[in-house]
């Protein structure tokens, strides 16, 4: 009898044992796949403040407002949290008509750490560094260093493809010109007109697993 009960119950155990444990594999594990991702957003960019590219003592309007554009990214998803790669982001820009068509041009590269815990609604950190170009209709009338933090949500709404959105805060630095009006820009600090940025992106993204190694 006692033979009989012990038996039973070596099962039970075994399966209180083992539950938790696979529990907490499935939640702690670390990522077993690297990828390469890659994908568009639609970006809205407010202006918080012009900087020297609009000074005070201007005596035409600012040359730089609020734009909408689209941003191109491709980068390596590591097996770790760490997402790295670049982007190209073209956006149209409020000139208060003095240009034809406003155009801000930014390259940068970009780096993410993705807060994973194995939930398909996944926060994360970014940041950037790269440049910016300023001009008429795709021309370069200024160009300047930019740099950017902040962070974003992304859903995995299938195997392959992950939806979010993206804040971020933004600088960017455009050296001294003279725009078509004869004002001078963007020359307070070291010959430059830093203007502050929030930018928001709806971003659609791609991943393509690469092989194990």
């Amino acid at each position: 009898m006692l033979i009989r009960s012990t038996s039973a119950l070596i099962p039970l155990v075994t399966l209180l044992i083992v539950r938790p444990a696979s529990g907490q594999a499935a939640t702690n594990r670390p990522s077993s796949l690297h990828f390469v991702q890659f994908g568009v957003a639609l970006t809205a960019e407010n202006l918080l403040s012009g900087g020297g590219v609009c000074p005070n003592d201007a005596t035409t309007p600012c040359i730089l407002g609020p734009g909408l554009g689209v941003a191109f990214r491709m980068g390596y998803r590591a097996r770790s949290p760490w997402y790295l790669g670049g982007a190209y982001e073209t956006s149209r820009h409020d000139s208060s008509n003095i240009l034809r068509l406003g155009i801000l041009q930014q390259l940068r590269g970009e780096a993410r750490y993705v807060f994973d815990y194995g939930n398909r609604l996944t926060p994360y950190a970014a940041c950037g560094i790269g440049a910016a170009t300023y001009g008429n209709e795709w021309g370069i009338d200024t160009v300047g260093p930019s740099v950017q933090f902040g962070g974003g949500i992304e859903f995995q709404a299938s195997t392959t493809t992950l939806v979010g959105l993206a804040l971020s805060w933004r600088a960017i630095g455009l050296h001294s010109w003279t725009d078509g009006t004869g004002q001078r820009r963007g020359n307070d600090f070291l010959e430059m007109g830093i203007s502050q940025w929030v930018a928001l992106d709806f971003v659609l993204e791609i991943r393509n697993p690469l092989p194990r190694w």
